[in-house]
């Protein structure tokens, strides 16, 4: 899977490394829908962290569209909100 981190780039995930990582989005969304920024802040860089820690950089001449989307490590958790699906950042 193709993640993209906005600002930062693409890391190709194994599907089974990103099935691990929602329970990382599950502390972001729950942050989130607390409204509590600090929390919020502290899981939103745990959950890039992890991907940067998984994921394998993508060569900028590789063109593939990303299969998913995760906000900057600066992104409000007003902005975030807006991003959130049903499933959170990630799916599944």
């Amino acid at each position: 899977m193709i993640v993209r981190i906005m600002g930062e780039g693409q890391l190709e995930v194994s599907d089974d490394e990103v099935s691990a990582l929602n329970g990382l989005d599950d502390a972001v969304e729950q942050a989130v829908e607390a409204g509590d920024h600090e929390v919020f802040a502290e899981a939103l860089g745990t959950l890039l962290t992890r991907v940067r820690e998984l994921g394998r950089p993508v060569g900028e001449d590789f063109l593939h569209d990303s299969d998913l989307i995760l906000p900057p490590p600066d992104a409000t958790l007003e902005e975030v909100r807006a991003l959130l699906g049903d499933d959170g950042l990630i799916p599944g």
